[in-house]
């Protein structure tokens, strides 16, 4: 069982990576930010007594599934919002606020220089972008693999897919991602 101790580390280890994950996914700032706290909150609630060391692959199945859950809601919620706006003519404001962003921590390079900071974050930004086009099932491969350090039956588990199609979706995510950067000029 997860100590109160272990299990606030885990969540406060996995908070960034798993906004950023379910960023990617719905392309919403506001519904990433619910989705990993209902995750957070049903690890806490239901799965609190779990040894510590099954709390990341716990952590990542309860993550796909709140986002699976948001995709479901919202088609739900827009065929009766299509239903009901086909009845009325309600002019729809748009509340969205544009200037809402998140940035992202540079971590503690005391020695770099203020263009070679500028420099990176603008190559994040762009290898964000592209990972952010990949098609769904590619980008969870990855970022449980690459980003989580997942190992393949533990991606496979989160995904609940094969072995297989797990290292399918990983290569043509990297191939899509290396040709798209090439692309656009990145060479890593």
């Amino acid at each position: 069982m997860a100590s109160k101790e272990e299990l606030d580390e885990f969540l406060a280890s996995v908070e960034r990576r798993a906004y950023k994950q379910a960023a990617f996914a719905v392309r919403d700032d506001d519904a990433a930010l619910d989705i990993v706290q209902e995750a957070m909150v049903k690890l806490t609630v239901n799965y609190a007594d779990r040894p510590a060391a099954e709390l990341p692959l716990v952590f990542t199945r309860i993550l796909q599934n709140a986002i699976h859950d948001h995709f479901r809601r919202s088609k739900v919620r827009n065929t009766w919002v299509t239903l009901f706006s086909s009845l009325g003519g309600n002019d729809d404001e748009d509340t969205a606020d544009p200037l809402e962003t998140l940035e992202s921590s540079g971590g503690s390079e005391q020695a770099e220089s203020a263009a070679d900071k500028v420099e990176r974050a603008q190559v994040v930004a762009i290898i964000e972008e592209e990972i952010a086009k990949l098609p769904a099932r590619q980008r969870e491969a990855f970022l449980l693999r690459y980003w989580e350090d997942f190992d393949v039956a533990e991606t496979a588990a989160a995904m609940g897919c094969s072995e297989g199609s797990v290292k399918t979706h990983c290569s043509r995510a990297t191939h899509a991602l290396a040709r798209a950067l090439r692309a656009r000029g990145i060479s890593l």
